[in-house]
């Protein structure tokens, strides 16, 4: 009688393990696996893989497959062959979790083929975080004994839409209420599949600020809080002590104006929630000038040097620059450290292996600066579970860094990560950044400044001042706008002049408040701005007509600003009155000189 031979085989883990694990017997089964990520509406994923064992000789069968995962512990293990349960047992080496199926019949013959499926639940593919759900899919190795290797996940609608995924997957589908994504096994060994699913994410936030004036007079200081962009929208809840202004500059940055005194000492409060969207939203756009200062150079940002033309010359979409460096620059764990000295675009090429987010940012700025893009630099915080990294944002203010890029298509910056792109082992941050990226101040004018929260710091010991949390859409979001005025003092025959102020006191920024001006009901002007943040206001002057008789002068001046709304009482009455006493003074200032006249004549 013919001796049997079996084996044992061994799958390649599917698991966060980034090392390929040994494959037994190679050769001797044509393999084939499919795993599908099926995300429940809990957010738990059911891993089901379905395998397909095809015998390559005649006298070789498998007894039993074993499903080895690494830092994994799977709940619900099941395994199947035809609707009909499978033996099935599980045993723990250490980090490793082996499942084992075992099969009750013998499959002999040559290209006779068993499919089977084996299924576990896994809760940590996919976890809410604040406002968005976000899935990671671990990379898995390519292993040459698979004839093919399929991977597919599914999240149900409530999730929301796509807001981010990386890799692009071979094929989308829409099928029974979830969203299905296809990809093939080159994409998901080389980094895995990171996606994030919901139209927004939010953050708290609490932000202090050291401020000191050292001078013997009053002195003005400005502080950078966070500004509305194109990706996000603030909600203050506290601005403590109110500042006396808040202006937009150049690029978008809200500079509050403090006024201390000789000597004071004051720290600013400020907290409040960050909206951060999965694409552009509807913002103002730069001018012509702004987008041409975002192409000069500057400190960090060598535009003119030799070796940054060159690469211009060579790299001239900001795909190519970013594939560059990325490709170029390795980002040195030991220097993300508080107090680091930037080296800026020229040294990162010098010393390529000692890069942090600073000098990923400069070199792509001044590469595409160079190659006639605007371009510039983002500052703020980023949430990472990345251990080497998350400590520091997290107990010093260390802060990330990134690239914005102007694209003239969609009218609108791009923001990109060179750093996360690098660091993650490459994982997507040029199409489509994620929700974690909360900007705390633009650099396009300056390469340094204005200096981003966490920076204004008092003493020889500082202490934290950046604290960011997710978090959940305040209660309170819609701004409230006050308009206030001065009439000046009625003089007879001269104009008067109304000084208005439109201030909003609400918790986030109003777009292009327009100011209505009408004279008894009639609208004669507006004044607009193109943004005005909470705390900030502007004003401007409304002269009331000067008319003989008050024929041009209005009863009542209303000025309109969104909700907001005054009606002043002009005076026009008394310009009638004081317009009737000239003429009534002069008729009798003439039929005074007529009488003296009339009575001279008489006495001739």
């Amino acid at each position: 009688m013919k001796l049997i031979k079996f084996l044992l085989l061994i799958l390649v883990p599917i698991s966060y393990c980034l090392m390929p694990s040994f494959v037994y017997a190679e050769g001797e089964f044509k393999t084939e696996i499919s795993v599908h990520y099926n995300i429940q509406e809990t957010g738990i994923a059911r891993v089901e893989n379905t395998i397909t064992l095809e015998n390559v000789f005649s006298d070789i069968y498998a007894t039993s497959y074993t499903l080895t995962l690494d830092n994994i512990k799977p709940l619900n293990v099941s395994a199947t062959q035809n609707k009909s349960n499978l033996p099935v047992t599980t045993k723990e080496d250490g980090e490793k979790m082996m499942i084992v199926v075992n099969f009750p019949d013998a499959l002999v013959g040559k290209g006779k083929s068993r499919v089977f499926n084996v299924g576990y639940d896994d809760p940590g593919i996919a976890v809410r975080t604040g406002e968005v759900w976000e899935v990671s899919i671990p990379r898995v190795s390519q292993d040459a004994s698979f004839a093919t290797q399929k991977f597919y996940f599914s999240i149900p609608f409530s999730f929301g839409k796509e807001a981010y995924l990386s890799p692009n997957p071979l094929k989308r589908e829409i099928v029974g209420g979830q969203r299905i994504y296809y990809f093939d096994k080159e994409a998901v060994a080389k980094t895995g599949i990171t996606a994030g699913f919901g139209e927004f994410q939010v953050f708290s936030f609490n932000l202090i600020y050291h401020l000191e004036n050292p001078l013997v007079k009053t002195a003005a200081v400005d502080i950078a809080i966070p500004p509305d962009t194109p990706l996000q929208k603030i909600y203050y809840e506290e601005l403590s002590p109110a500042p006396e202004n808040v202006q937009v500059d150049k690029d978008g940055n809200w500079l509050a104006t403090y006024l201390l005194k000789p000597r004071e000492r004051v720290d600013i409060n400020t907290k409040g929630f960050v909206q951060i969207f999965a694409g552009p939203r509807v913002f103002p756009l730069p001018n012509d000038s702004v987008l041409a200062q975002n192409l000069e150079p500057k400190d960090f940002w060598p535009t003119t040097d030799p070796e940054i033309i060159s690469l211009a010359k060579r790299y001239k979409t900001p795909k190519e620059i970013y594939d560059f460096v990325t490709g170029t620059l390795t980002y040195n764990f030991e220097r993300a450290k508080p107090n680091v000295v930037r080296l800026g675009a020229v040294e990162a090429l010098n010393e390529p292996k000692n890069a942090i987010c600073m000098e990923f940012t400069d070199l792509f700025i001044a590469i595409a600066r160079a190659a006639g893009i605007p371009a510039r630099e983002i500052e703020g915080f980023a949430y990472t579970e990345n251990p080497q990294i998350q400590p520091l944002s997290l107990v010093s203010d260390v802060l990330h860094s990134w690239p914005e890029y102007w694209d003239p298509a969609q009218k609108t910056w791009i923001s990109i990560d060179p750093t996360w792109g690098k660091t993650t082992g490459g994982v997507d941050f040029f199409n489509k950044l994620d929700l974690r990226h909360f900007a705390f101040v633009i650099h396009g004018q300056d390469s340094q400044k204005p200096y981003p929260p966490g920076s204004y710091k008092l003493g020889p010991t500082p202490q934290k001042d950046v604290f960011v949390n997710f978090g959940r859409l305040p209660e309170k979001r819609i701004p409230s706008l006050e308009i206030t005025y001065k009439l000046s003092k009625f003089i007879p025959f001269m104009s008067q002049k109304i000084s208005v102020t439109v201030k909003n006191n609400g918790v986030s920024a109003f777009s292009n408040p327009s100011a209505n001006v009408f004279f008894d009901g009639k609208l004669v002007e507006t004044k607009a701005s193109p943004i005005l943040p909470p705390y900030a206001g502007y004003s401007f002057d409304i002269f009331i007509p000067l008319s003989f008789l008050g024929t041009k002068t209005p009863h009542q001046i209303s000025i309109q600003a969104q909700d907001a709304n005054v009606d002043i009482q002009t005076s026009k009455n008394e310009v009638i009155i004081s317009n009737l006493a000239l003429i009534f003074t002069v008729a009798i200032l003439i039929m005074a000189f007529i009488l003296l006249k009339f009575r001279a004549h008489e006495k001739i």
